[in-house]
């Protein structure tokens, strides 16, 4: 197990003691009138976004294909009847602000945990989506994985030994935005605990002026 790995274990057991979100049971959807449409889930029971990549899972060539466009890699691993999946793509992803960032700067690739699809790992290792599962120790869902800009560069390594940071779990939009912040912004290098540098963020914003908006 990483050290990150048992960080982010670490703040999901917090979460679900604080209500940080993680794992927590959900605020309503905002009633906002600018929400971005709700996507149904399709016949695989996965709630698929229209701008999410279209890949052949060689996860190398989808690292150097979002760097070559100024992105980093991320992977959703998801999986069907999953409530917090569902409920990220429900609420999360119906937030312009937060769809926008993401979009310009990551490529999102879509992983089924419990997959059949043929997947080429950074080490140049082909399996399925839910042999990748094991290899990458990704328990539950939705979780997401963050790789650096450079990712497909270097020594061939796995990307269970290659991410930066990983997210477990149903986070508020605001932890869950700022997440993308956290690996753009290369938080993680400064601060490997993400409450912390997010209670930092927060403060920061308050002595500007600026409303922490959790929903």
């Amino acid at each position: 197990m990483t050290f990150r790995f048992a960080i982010n274990i670490f703040i999901l057991a917090l979460g679900l003691g604080l209500g940080l979100g993680l794992g927590g049971v959900p605020g309503p959807a905002s009633a906002d009138k600018h929400q971005l449409p709700y996507v149904e889930a399709n016949e695989e029971g996965l709630h698929v976004q229209p701008w999410f990549k279209s890949s052949f899972l060689d996860l190398a060539e989808d690292a150097r294909e979002a760097a070559a466009e100024g992105k980093q890699l991320v992977l959703f691993w998801e999986q069907k009847g999953c409530p917090y999946c569902r409920e990220m793509h429900r609420v999360n992803l119906r937030i312009p602000e937060v769809v926008d960032y993401i979009r310009k700067n990551f490529n999102v690739v879509q992983i089924n945990l419990w997959g059949d699809r043929d997947v080429t790992d950074f080490d140049g290792e082909v399996t399925t989506e839910k042999n990748l599962a094991r290899k990458y120790r990704v328990q539950f869902t939705p979780t997401l994985q963050f790789f650096a800009a450079d990712a497909h560069t270097g020594p061939k390594k796995s990307g269970a030994d290659t991410e930066v940071w990983r997210l477990l779990g149903y986070w508020k939009p605001f932890h869950f935005k700022n997440s993308f912040v956290y690996v753009r912004e290369n938080g993680y290098k400064t601060e490997p605990n993400f409450q912390r540098w997010l209670q930092a963020l927060a403060q920061k914003m308050e002595a500007e002026g600026k409303e922490v908006k959790l929903w």
